[in-house]
């Protein structure tokens, strides 16, 4: 079988875990602060773990790595 290559996009937006999960930066950061409250913005600030049915995809995206 040939290697896996690695999807460069995803690996500039996703990290894998130790564990295995996919680690994702949260949306909304861009434009438009002003009207965010700061609870709002310093939730944003967090990493959130990718929901279950995107991880299969991701990982195997992330594969040669």
């Amino acid at each position: 079988m040939p290697k896996l290559k690695t999807h460069k996009g995803t690996k500039k937006r996703f990290r894998l875990t130790g564990r295995g999960k996919v680690k994702r930066w949260r949306a909304g950061k861009r434009h438009l602060l002003s009207g965010k409250s700061g609870k709002r913005l310093r939730h944003l600030r967090r990493s959130a773990i990718c929901h279950a049915s995107d991880q299969k995809r991701l990982s195997e995206l992330l594969a040669g790595s």
